[in-house]
């Protein structure tokens, strides 16, 4: 089915299925650590531990549910959600395999780094990464707009990345999920509304 004519979904269901698994594995994080404490996960070796192995096992059924219910709801999956599933399931199973929150925490710089460089090589080719993913999205934006769009977002997962290294490296692990949840997704929209004066300098029809 071309992709104009597939079902898409509405504004709600797109951020519960981008969002939602991301906030429970924060609630179930936080629901392990206390879980730790009250004694009953006595076979883990800290808190942080049990956090991660009780956050990223819920991370890993609500991306799963998530990518499910989008396929049922659409038939189709975006690359991007098939990626990012995969990964997630990837590393967070090797955090639980080997009892190691250290997978869970690299599984954002992953990401970020190969958003970045799928970004940078289709402007190294001259074909923006995001006009091709996106198409008809931004109705009007001339090529000098998604050119300069996909550059902005090129660069901005590469500070993401950065960031994600210099949080994992140097905060500890609560501290990072707070800033992996909260941080990064506060960032993200406010990245995306202030695209908003570049897009409709170059021709996006916000009507």
């Amino acid at each position: 089915m071309p992709p104009a004519d597939r079902p898409q979904l509405s504004t709600s269901s797109n951020l519960a299925v981008n969002f939602g698994p991301l906030l429970l594995f924060f609630a179930g994080s936080k629901a392990g650590k206390a879980m730790f404490e009250r004694g009953e996960l006595a076979g883990l070796r800290d808190a942080d531990m049990a956090s991660a192995m009780i956050g990223t096992g819920v991370f890993i059924i609500a991306s799963l549910v998530a990518a499910l219910w989008h396929w049922a709801k659409t038939r189709h999956l975006p690359p991007a959600m098939i990626f990012t599933t995969v990964i997630v399931v990837l590393f967070g199973g090797l955090t639980i395999w080997l009892q190691d929150k250290a997978f869970i925490q690299l599984k954002p710089t992953i990401i970020y780094g190969v958003f970045s460089a799928l970004l940078f090589g289709g402007l190294l080719t001259g074909r923006p990464t995001l006009q091709l993913v996106m198409g008809d999205a931004l109705p009007g934006l001339t090529d000098r707009g998604w050119r300069l769009l996909t550059r902005n977002w090129a660069l901005f997962f590469l500070t993401l990345l950065a960031a994600n290294e210099a949080a994992r490296r140097f905060l500890s692990y609560d501290d990072w999920l707070s800033f992996k949840v909260w941080g990064v997704t506060v960032a993200i929209f406010a990245f995306t509304i202030a695209q908003t004066p570049l897009l409709t300098r170059h021709g996006l029809k916000l009507d």
